[in-house]
């Protein structure tokens, strides 16, 4: 008999977190949704740690395909797996994710009105007693007030949970695989789709819990990283006209360094806005870093 296409394939990339990735995998075998209606596409970025012992457990509970690549970041790794997929829409998330149970059934129902839309969740920080994975998460929770403020006119996702039409992903050319971090790549692809005037939505609904256990020191290379991707962000952006603007307003910043002291947080509200500083920080010196390295290369 043929076998039925499933309506959604969800990528994974990963590297080097079996934990992580076994958790991430446990939470899809719980989900409340037909198993023939989903498939789980596992892709390798080059970790030496292998992947049968995470998967193997679960190959009688999930459609589940795994592939392993030379190491070449997230962006290549999401590409492989939509290569490989077999969905009508693709979803995307990270292998320090958890899906809560109705999240296909949510996705489900939003693309049934809009089929056509690139689809954002939400994404809630599944460690709340870590100080610095707390502020990370608050960052992006900015993010996506002041970028979607507007669900229905929505200007900016991260790659950890959304969602669009296969054919719509391909004909766009997926992730620039040009950024090898796991830094500006979600950012260039949802302007890349504004640009060609596909519609978006962020759904609040569409939930997943997101477990990035950082120290202080991490918290710096993770957002030094996010200003080296934002610097060749802003040069895509540049070589291919895209209508995103490179500087924000005074105000965003404003804001930002004051938004933590708008939200309700076990942790100190001062420690948490003084992360923000140090983010911009962070950010703004990644940024000159890879500018530094971009010009000597031209040289």
């Amino acid at each position: 008999m043929e076998q039925k296409q499933p309506l959604f394939s969800i990528i994974v990339p990963t590297y080097a977190r079996p934990e992580r990735l076994a958790n991430c995998l446990e939470s899809f075998a719980q989900l409340d949704y037909s198993r023939d209606r989903f498939e789980v596409i596992v892709v390798n970025d080059g970790s030496e740690i292998p992947l049968e012992t995470v998967v193997a457990p679960l190959q009688n509970r999930l459609n589940i395909i795994s592939h392993t690549q030379p190491h070449a970041g997230p962006a290549t790794a999401r590409n492989t797996g939509a290569m490989a997929a077999k969905g009508k829409f693709l979803v995307f998330t990270d292998d320090d994710c958890t899906a809560t149970p109705d999240w296909l059934q949510t996705l489900e129902a939003r693309f049934a009105t809009m089929p056509n839309c690139l689809i954002g969740g939400q994404t809630l920080n599944a460690l709340p007693d870590n100080l610095y994975s707390t502020a990370s998460q608050l960052l992006i929770d900015y993010l996506y007030s002041y970028y979607n403020a507007n669900p229905e006119q929505a200007r900016f996702f991260t790659s950890n949970n959304f969602a669009l039409p296969a054919d719509s992903f391909h004909a766009l050319g997926g992730f620039d695989t040009t950024f090898p971090l796991a830094a500006g790549e979600d950012r260039e692809f949802c302007a890349r789709w504004l640009d060609c005037g596909y519609p978006t939505l962020y759904a609040s609904e569409v939930k997943v819990y997101h477990a990035h256990d950082l120290t202080l020191s991490k918290f710096w290379r993770q957002q030094f990283n996010y200003g080296r991707g934002a610097f060749c962000f802003h040069q895509r952006s540049s070589q291919r006209d895209m209508g995103e603007k490179s500087r924000q307003p005074l105000s965003f910043y404003r804001n930002l360094l004051t938004y933590p002291f708008s939200q309700a947080s076990q942790h100190s509200l001062p420690f948490l806005a003084a992360l923000f500083f140090l983010s911009q920080v962070a950010i703004t010196t990644g940024l000159l870093w890879e500018k530094r390295f971009y010009q000597a290369a031209k040289t």
